[in-house]
């Protein structure tokens, strides 16, 4: 029986998509809708993202984005991470429609519903287009993971649960306090 080959869509294809309506990201040439996020996750989002931007005020290293901001890491890959940061020595690769290449450090939150796109597919796809370091979070668990794509893409270097702190090679000098990160006022008494 003969094999059917599905041609993969590209980057030109995915930039024509309206901007309007539901999140797609396009991973190895085929597109994946994100339904909107529960509000946990956009609670963790936002406790991280006013975490690191409080850090880049005083240390003008780089720049972090959230989504949606496009990161196209090849014509068939253009990724949308939760949140991004490309150090200021790379910020070449940002364009007005996103970033050309691959930040220098990523975060995901887990969905039920792209977990396992982020977990596998997108992990292994930022190690090989050259992202460093990747966190995923948990929200669930209350669980970071963190890659050092670099030396391992398949085994976190570490993991940190709520009650602990940690660092990165990203952002230097900063403290992560997870339970800072996983803070909900309407989640807790």
């Amino acid at each position: 029986m003969a094999q059917v080959e599905i041609e993969k869509l590209t980057y030109r294809e995915y930039e024509e998509l309206p901007e309007t309506g539901p999140r797609y990201q396009l991973i190895d040439g085929e597109l994946h809708m994100s339904p909107a996020p529960d509000r946990f996750h956009q609670v963790v989002s936002r406790n991280l993202q006013y975490i690191i931007m409080q850090y880049l005020e005083h240390h003008p290293i780089g720049e972090l984005y959230d989504a949606p901001f496009d990161v196209h890491l090849s014509e068939h890959d253009v990724f949308q991470p939760d949140l991004c940061f490309v150090s200021e020595a790379r910020a070449d690769i940002l364009v007005k429609k996103g970033m050309l290449g691959s930040p220098d450090w990523a975060a995901e939150i887990l969905s039920p519903s792209t977990a396992s796109l982020d977990k596998r597919d997108k992990r292994l796809r930022y190690a090989k287009f050259g992202v460093k370091e990747l966190w995923l979070i948990d929200p669930e668990l209350c669980r970071i993971h963190l890659y050092d794509l670099t030396l391992n893409p398949n085994k976190p270097q570490a993991t940190y649960d709520e009650g602990e702190t940690f660092s990165s090679a990203h952002f230097p000098g900063l403290t992560f306090e997870s339970d800072r990160i996983f803070f909900d006022k309407r989640r807790r008494p």
